[in-house]
């Protein structure tokens, strides 16, 4: 039965111009509800879908990490933290201004980017775990040197919200970051697969 299930042909009436034959799933669907009827027809479909689902949020979730990943490498962004790195903690609006120009961009880019992945982490697209490991430390580097220049624009602007994300993360990140050891000690026996 098994055999003749999925090797007997099924009539298709067919167009002179167009071969609309089924393929793949669709034919072993029809085949399934014209053995056994349409309500496990309607299960397969609903796991099939439910599959999909789960497959698609997974390559979701790998593309924003990779996304995530591509943001660290951005040469524009590395340039932005060795400019800041060398300011003291809680720099002032003013020492930020006295620097020039490009510290003032360093400071305006690492925040719009810590922003922008406070809203990802936030709604759930990007994951946590893997935030916190790439750039958790960096993150609370940069909001412990830059927070008061911050809160300072935030008043010169009249605008509360401005990088309100990216205090957030830092937070989270501040938060979660001090409950583990380093990769390095963390991690010490890892091995790779197959070794």
């Amino acid at each position: 039965m098994f055999v003749r299930l999925f090797t007997a042909p099924i009539p298709v009436e067919q167009d002179s111009h167009t071969d609309h034959r089924p393929r793949g799933l669709v034919v072993v669907a029809a085949r399934v509800s014209d053995k056994v009827g349409r309500k496990p027809v309607y299960t397969l479909g609903a796991v099939f879908g439910l599959v999909q689902f789960f497959e698609y949020k997974k390559q979701r979730t790998e593309a924003v990490a990779g996304q995530v990943m591509h943001t660290f490498l951005s040469p524009e962004l590395a340039r932005a933290l060795t400019i800041l790195r060398g300011l003291p903690d809680a720099v002032s609006a003013e020492r930020l201004r006295d620097e020039g120009f490009e510290a003032e961009y360093a400071a305006v880019l690492v925040c719009t980017t810590f922003e922008t992945l406070g809203v990802l982490v936030f709604r759930r697209i990007a994951p946590f775990p893997l935030v916190v490991e790439l750039a958790g430390g960096i993150i609370v580097v940069m909001w412990r040197k830059l927070g008061p220049w911050l809160q300072q624009i935030r008043a010169e602007q009249s605008q509360p919200s401005w990088a309100e994300w990216f205090e957030w993360l830092a937070q989270q990140c501040a938060q979660h970051k001090d409950e583990d050891l380093p990769a390095y000690t963390r991690h010490a026996r890892w091995k790779p697969d197959g070794r």
